[in-house]
């Protein structure tokens, strides 16, 4: 078994591969060819989270042990630590260990991707993105190749903030930070990849595309319930969205009216805007990933 360092993981996971993988997890998910357990979520001391997620299909299977620690940020280590297993389902023989942390930041990123460039209405120029975390570095790369061209970053840190800009004008973005999501004025696109437990953006977004992935509990919600509940609102899977989703939770959204992506990327037809994605992931996602990987 190798185990793969986080280089090596993102190197065998390129974002436009991994969209297009995702999308196809979604419909054999749907057709019954891959499945994938709610996940496991448990609390861990000093307000740590502990998630266990497993998937598989005909050939692979993925076992991803993630840990979330939000006081690592005071001691200068990351937030998330994580592991993916991937075994065949077969022998069960393990096939490698990749980087589970380097896996979560490029598949979500590239799911977020998928919904922007199959249902917007058009190709994002601009972008408000709130946080400034390996999600945020994630999805500026993911997004920067669909050509993208401003910027703006906002985030409680000013110094990560500033390093965040400096590494999207590496990727040719125009990019500055923004003192309030409000000075940022009006975009195309507003990504939010953080762990607030309270809405950093405002209700009034106008017709921006809104990509939510940072709350992941009932808990946290980082888009204001009043734009919640004006949005066409797409999930990344409804069960998950049901049990995790803190932003729809808290704003009592109607289940009924909510989109699950494989739904709304098969009919193919336009939303109406604004529209809301909403992700708190699936293993099914990380299974995607280990198709790219292994083929």
């Amino acid at each position: 078994m190798h185990v793969w360092n986080a280089e090596e993981t993102a190197r065998c996971l390129p974002y436009g591969p991994l969209a297009e993988a995702l999308a196809d997890v979604l419909r054999d998910a749907a057709a019954g060819k891959a499945r994938a357990p709610q996940r496991h979520v448990h609390a861990l001391p000093d307000g740590g989270t502990l998630l266990l997620m497993p998937a598989w299909d005909e050939r692979l299977g993925v076992v991803k042990r993630v840990s979330v620690h939000p006081r690592n940020a005071e001691l200068g280590l990351p937030a998330v630590r994580a592991e993916l297993t991937v075994f065949d389902v077969t022998t069960g023989e393990v096939i490698a260990m990749l980087d589970g942390e380097t896996v979560t930041a490029r598949r979500t990123a590239a799911l977020s991707r998928l919904a922007v460039e199959r249902l917007a209405p058009a190709r994002p120029r601009s972008l408000l993105l709130v946080g400034a975390g390996r999600q945020a570095q994630a999805h500026l790369e993911a997004l920067a190749e669909l050509g993208l061209k401003r910027v703006f970053l906002h985030n409680r840190s000013l110094s990560r903030a500033a390093r965040l800009a400096t590494y999207a004008r590496s990727l040719g973005l125009y990019a500055q930070t923004t003192p309030t999501p409000e000075a940022a004025g009006e975009v195309d696109l507003v990504v939010t990849a953080t762990a607030s437990p309270t809405p950093v953006v405002p209700a009034d977004l106008g017709n921006a595309f809104v990509v939510a992935v940072g709350a992941f509990t009932p808990e946290m919600a980082e888009i204001p319930p009043e734009r919640v509940r004006a949005s066409t609102i797409v999930v990344d899977t409804l069960e998950g969205a049901r049990a995790e989703a803190g932003d729809l939770i808290q704003a009592g959204v109607d289940w009924e009216s909510v989109h699950p992506l494989s739904a709304a990327l098969a009919e193919g037809k336009p939303l109406k805007p604004p529209v809301l994605f909403k992700s708190v992931g699936s293993a099914l996602f990380d299974l995607a990933a280990a198709r790219v990987a292994f083929g």
